[in-house]
């Protein structure tokens, strides 16, 4: 079993992931950023960046959202 020490990839909520991946995708066309299904380790360290720094942002609004 996987544990978060020593795998980056590892999921505290398994079963968040297919939400997390469609959020993902969500994302990405938001900023203008054109990803396929399965890899995509074309795409820029730019636009991943953009990408997961949006998702934190959107995810960061939504938890502030519900302590109000």
């Amino acid at each position: 079993m996987a544990n978060s020490s020593n795998n980056s990839n590892y999921k505290a909520v398994p079963e968040a992931a297919d939400a997390l991946n469609k959020f993902k995708y969500e994302v990405a066309n938001e900023v203008g950023v054109s990803l396929k299904d399965g890899y995509n380790g074309n795409i820029s360290a730019r636009d991943a960046g953009r990408i997961g720094g949006n998702m934190v942002k959107k995810l960061i609004q939504q938890a502030e959202s519900q302590l109000r």
